[in-house]
Protein backbone atom coordinates (compact mmCIF):
# COMPACT_ATOMS: atom_id res chain seq x y z
CA UNK A 1 0.00 0.00 0.00
CA UNK A 2 3.08 2.02 0.12
CA UNK A 3 3.22 2.88 -3.36
CA UNK A 4 -0.68 3.49 -3.83
CA UNK A 5 -0.20 7.32 -4.09
CA UNK A 6 1.93 7.33 -6.68
CA UNK A 7 -0.38 4.61 -8.74
CA UNK A 8 -3.34 7.42 -7.97
CA UNK A 9 -0.64 9.95 -9.00
CA UNK A 10 -0.66 8.36 -12.30
CA UNK A 11 -3.45 7.95 -12.79
CA UNK A 12 -4.56 11.19 -12.47
CA UNK A 13 -2.07 12.68 -14.88
CA UNK A 14 -3.38 10.54 -17.50
CA UNK A 15 -6.96 11.52 -16.70
CA UNK A 16 -5.38 14.89 -17.14
CA UNK A 17 -3.67 14.32 -20.41
CA UNK A 18 -6.87 11.97 -21.84
CA UNK A 19 -8.85 14.43 -21.14
CA UNK A 20 -6.44 17.46 -22.85
CA UNK A 21 -6.95 15.33 -25.92
CA UNK A 22 -10.54 14.89 -25.82
CA UNK A 23 -10.84 18.43 -25.54
CA UNK A 24 -8.83 19.97 -28.55
CA UNK A 25 -9.94 16.54 -31.07
CA UNK A 26 -13.20 17.85 -31.13
CA UNK A 27 -11.72 21.74 -31.92
CA UNK A 28 -9.25 20.51 -34.22
CA UNK A 29 -12.17 18.71 -36.02
CA UNK A 30 -13.95 22.18 -36.40
CA UNK A 31 -11.20 23.65 -38.02
CA UNK A 32 -11.01 20.83 -40.16
CA UNK A 33 -14.49 20.76 -41.21
CA UNK A 34 -14.54 24.79 -42.00
CA UNK A 35 -10.67 24.06 -44.00
CA UNK A 36 -12.94 21.87 -46.28
CA UNK A 37 -14.90 24.89 -47.34
CA UNK A 38 -12.50 27.10 -48.17
CA UNK A 39 -11.50 27.64 -51.63
CA UNK A 40 -8.48 25.81 -53.14
CA UNK A 41 -5.24 26.03 -52.47
CA UNK A 42 -6.51 27.29 -48.89
CA UNK A 43 -8.43 23.82 -48.37
CA UNK A 44 -5.99 21.47 -49.14
CA UNK A 45 -2.68 23.42 -47.26
CA UNK A 46 -4.72 23.59 -44.44
CA UNK A 47 -6.51 19.94 -44.89
CA UNK A 48 -3.14 18.50 -44.88
CA UNK A 49 -1.58 20.22 -41.36
CA UNK A 50 -4.86 19.35 -39.49
CA UNK A 51 -4.73 15.69 -40.91
CA UNK A 52 -1.45 15.79 -39.03
CA UNK A 53 -2.24 17.65 -36.05
CA UNK A 54 -5.12 15.04 -35.10
CA UNK A 55 -2.93 12.12 -36.03
CA UNK A 56 -0.11 13.24 -33.53
CA UNK A 57 -2.64 14.14 -30.85
CA UNK A 58 -4.79 10.86 -31.42
CA UNK A 59 -2.18 8.41 -31.68
CA UNK A 60 0.35 10.21 -29.18
CA UNK A 61 -1.24 12.03 -26.35
CA UNK A 62 -5.01 10.62 -26.74
CA UNK A 63 -4.73 6.92 -26.95
CA UNK A 64 -1.68 6.43 -25.11
CA UNK A 65 -3.27 8.08 -22.17
CA UNK A 66 -6.68 6.16 -22.42
CA UNK A 67 -4.77 3.24 -22.21
CA UNK A 68 -2.55 4.07 -19.32
CA UNK A 69 -5.44 5.95 -17.37
CA UNK A 70 -7.43 2.48 -17.58
CA UNK A 71 -4.34 0.66 -16.42
CA UNK A 72 -4.18 2.80 -13.32
CA UNK A 73 -7.20 3.05 -12.68
CA UNK A 74 -8.10 -0.89 -12.68
CA UNK A 75 -4.37 -1.09 -9.90
CA UNK A 76 -5.99 1.47 -8.20
CA UNK A 77 -9.13 -0.91 -8.05
CA UNK A 78 -7.26 -4.33 -7.18
CA UNK A 79 -5.81 -2.65 -4.42
CA UNK A 80 -9.02 -0.78 -3.19
CA UNK A 81 -11.38 -3.73 -4.07
CA UNK A 82 -14.11 -2.24 -1.70
CA UNK A 83 -15.19 0.65 -3.76
CA UNK A 84 -16.50 -1.53 -6.09
CA UNK A 85 -18.93 -1.86 -3.19
CA UNK A 86 -19.96 1.46 -2.85
CA UNK A 87 -22.76 3.38 -4.86
CA UNK A 88 -20.68 6.52 -6.12
CA UNK A 89 -18.27 4.16 -7.97
CA UNK A 90 -20.93 2.53 -9.45
CA UNK A 91 -22.26 5.73 -10.95
CA UNK A 92 -18.59 6.79 -12.02
CA UNK A 93 -18.22 3.48 -14.17
CA UNK A 94 -20.83 4.66 -15.85
CA UNK A 95 -19.97 8.16 -16.26
CA UNK A 96 -16.91 5.93 -17.94
CA UNK A 97 -18.25 4.12 -19.89
CA UNK A 98 -19.64 6.97 -21.20
CA UNK A 99 -16.59 8.30 -21.72
CA UNK A 100 -14.98 5.76 -23.59
CA UNK A 101 -18.00 5.29 -25.82
CA UNK A 102 -17.16 9.37 -26.90
CA UNK A 103 -13.34 8.61 -27.17
CA UNK A 104 -14.90 5.72 -29.56
CA UNK A 105 -16.96 8.06 -31.82
CA UNK A 106 -14.37 10.64 -31.68
CA UNK A 107 -12.01 7.92 -33.44
CA UNK A 108 -14.66 7.06 -36.01
CA UNK A 109 -14.65 11.22 -36.50
CA UNK A 110 -10.66 11.27 -36.63
CA UNK A 111 -10.89 8.31 -39.03
CA UNK A 112 -13.88 10.00 -41.35
CA UNK A 113 -11.57 13.45 -41.26
CA UNK A 114 -8.83 11.47 -42.29
CA UNK A 115 -10.39 10.04 -45.63
CA UNK A 116 -11.77 13.64 -46.15
CA UNK A 117 -15.29 12.61 -45.35
CA UNK A 118 -16.96 15.19 -43.50
CA UNK A 119 -20.54 14.40 -42.10
CA UNK A 120 -21.10 17.08 -40.17
CA UNK A 121 -21.34 20.29 -39.34
CA UNK A 122 -18.68 22.71 -37.64
CA UNK A 123 -21.80 23.49 -35.27
CA UNK A 124 -22.32 20.20 -34.32
CA UNK A 125 -18.71 19.55 -33.47
CA UNK A 126 -19.01 22.81 -31.03
CA UNK A 127 -22.01 20.93 -29.43
CA UNK A 128 -20.09 17.31 -29.57
CA UNK A 129 -17.30 18.81 -28.31
CA UNK A 130 -18.59 19.85 -24.24
CA UNK A 131 -19.86 16.29 -23.65
CA UNK A 132 -16.10 15.68 -22.00
CA UNK A 133 -16.67 18.80 -19.97
CA UNK A 134 -20.17 17.26 -18.76
CA UNK A 135 -18.31 14.05 -17.99
CA UNK A 136 -15.08 14.95 -16.45
CA UNK A 137 -17.62 17.59 -14.05
CA UNK A 138 -19.67 14.61 -12.66
CA UNK A 139 -16.81 12.56 -12.70
CA UNK A 140 -14.76 14.74 -10.21
CA UNK A 141 -17.92 15.79 -8.34
CA UNK A 142 -18.63 11.87 -7.43
CA UNK A 143 -14.71 11.31 -6.64
CA UNK A 144 -14.20 14.19 -4.48
CA UNK A 145 -17.93 14.10 -2.68
CA UNK A 146 -18.12 9.97 -2.95
CA UNK A 147 -21.87 10.60 -2.91
CA UNK A 148 -24.20 8.61 -5.31
CA UNK A 149 -27.13 10.24 -2.82
CA UNK A 150 -26.41 13.47 -4.13
CA UNK A 151 -26.07 12.38 -8.00
CA UNK A 152 -29.52 13.79 -8.54
CA UNK A 153 -28.48 17.17 -7.73
CA UNK A 154 -25.33 16.55 -9.89
CA UNK A 155 -27.31 15.43 -12.86
CA UNK A 156 -29.33 18.87 -12.63
CA UNK A 157 -26.28 20.72 -12.01
CA UNK A 158 -25.06 19.18 -15.34
CA UNK A 159 -28.13 20.20 -16.84
CA UNK A 160 -27.84 23.66 -16.01
CA UNK A 161 -24.21 23.37 -17.11
CA UNK A 162 -25.05 22.07 -20.56
CA UNK A 163 -27.80 24.50 -20.96
CA UNK A 164 -25.13 27.24 -20.00
CA UNK A 165 -22.70 26.19 -22.36
CA UNK A 166 -25.47 26.18 -25.14
CA UNK A 167 -26.38 29.72 -24.76
CA UNK A 168 -22.94 30.39 -24.69
CA UNK A 169 -21.98 28.77 -27.89
CA UNK A 170 -25.01 30.55 -29.27
CA UNK A 171 -23.98 33.74 -28.39
CA UNK A 172 -20.20 33.37 -29.10
CA UNK A 173 -22.26 31.81 -33.11
CA UNK A 174 -23.82 35.40 -32.79
CA UNK A 175 -20.66 37.29 -32.17
CA UNK A 176 -18.53 34.99 -35.23
CA UNK A 177 -21.68 36.25 -37.52
CA UNK A 178 -20.93 39.69 -37.06
CA UNK A 179 -17.34 39.52 -36.86
CA UNK A 180 -15.87 36.67 -38.81
CA UNK A 181 -12.57 37.42 -37.25
CA UNK A 182 -13.70 36.80 -33.77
Amino acid sequence: MEYYNYIKSLHLIFVVTWFAGLFYIPRLFIYHIEASQKPSPEKEILTKQLKLMTKRLWYIITWPSAVLCSIFAIWLLVLMPGWLQQPWMHVKLAFVLLLFFYHGRNHLIFKQLQRDEVRYTSRYMRIWNEVATLVLFAVVFLVILKSAINWVFGVLGILVLGVLIMLGIRLYKGIRDKNPEA
